[in-house]
């Protein structure tokens, strides 16, 4: 376990440098689109493009989502040129209506190629955590980690205690996921003022497992046949059987682990096992699309964690 801690500290510096990097390409380029930044070597609006471009490309690299941002590229592509077959947007260099049905096809095949790109199972093979042993394959997940100044005891509890008003971006962020609709209280449609575990323990969400003041694990299901839908509360029993193809089951745990020095570092992981391939064609086209948005929420989460935790330390 403290092998897995310091290869992750590792990786948040990496992360760290290349968010940097990548956000002061994005501005730079940025700027330059409207007045090119001749100091900086950037001469041409064009140079600004792509500038700007690898600036995404590495935050892209840098939070793991590589796969959306050709997503999201080819989407953006695919809009400019349809555009431009109305009429040529030379400010992106698009001068002519066959240059824009080119841009139109490269697109295309870039946001769908990528869309349909298969996953592969991954395993758990040293079960470590309360999570592998609930969810040791899976095939797509996300994890964060984030250090905080507080004992794992006062930790443990604000990740009980935060609430969705807490998480920056969260009610925004879930609420173009379900299109600006409205609908039950849901994870997906929380009410300010409750803690988020309790919404989603009391919805969608079953609580697996809870090791206080170290781990606690969820689950859900995204997606089953019909005949594998049953009304009533979830089992944790369902995690533990054979089920029918083409169901969809996720997990998320939040584990916490007292830091050198003091404080503590807490960790947040999804996973998400599909039993079929056409269960987990069809969600990894909805992942991809979604992750970029899932990632801000986790980060934020986190950091809501963390602001709350500190606050105790403050107040105490």
């Amino acid at each position: 376990m403290r092998a897995r801690i310091y290869t992750g500290e590792l990786v948040n510096i990496l992360e760290l440098v290349l968010l940097g990097a990548g956000f002061g390409l994005v501005l730079a380029g940025a700027l330059s689109i409207i007045y090119p930044l001749r100091w900086l070597g950037v001469r041409t609006r064009g140079m600004a493009w792509l500038i700007l471009t690898g600036g995404f490309l590495l935050v892209a690299i840098g939070t793991d989502l590589i796969d959306s941002y050709l997503v999201y590229l080819g989407f953006v592509l695919l809009c400019l040129g349809l555009v431009s077959l109305l009429r040529p947007l030379r400010f992106v260099y698009i001068r002519t209506r066959r240059s824009a049905l080119m841009l139109c096809g490269f697109g295309l095949f870039v946001s769908l190629g990528t869309l349909l790109l298969p996953y592969h199972d991954k395993e758990a093979k040293n079960r470590v955590t309360k999570l592998d042993d609930w969810m040791p394959r899976w095939q797509v997940g996300e994890r964060h980690t984030l250090r905080i100044a507080a004992p794992p005891a006062k930790v443990f509890a604000a990740i009980h205690e935060v609430r969705a008003d807490e998480i920056l971006l969260f009610r925004t962020l879930t609420a173009i996921r379900r299109g600006g609709g409205t609908g039950p209280e849901s994870i997906m449609n929380a009410p300010e003022q409750k803690p988020l575990l309790d919404v989603a323990t009391q919805t969608s969400f079953i609580l697996l497992e809870e090791e206080a003041p170290r781990e606690l694990v969820l689950g859900t299901v995204i997606a089953a046949p019909r005949e594998e839908r049953k009304p009533g509360r979830l089992e944790p029993a369902l995690f533990r059987k054979t089920l029918r193809p083409g169901v969809v089951l996720a997990t998320i745990n939040f584990i916490v682990t007292p830091a050198e020095g003091g404080g503590a570092t807490v960790a947040t992981e999804t996973r998400v096992y599909a039993n079929s391939a056409a269960a987990l064609r069809q969600f990894g086209i909805y992942w991809r699309i979604i992750h970029p948005g899932s990632d801000i929420i986790r980060r934020m989460w986190l950091r809501a964690i963390a602001l709350r935790a500190e606050k105790t330390m403050r107040t105490k």
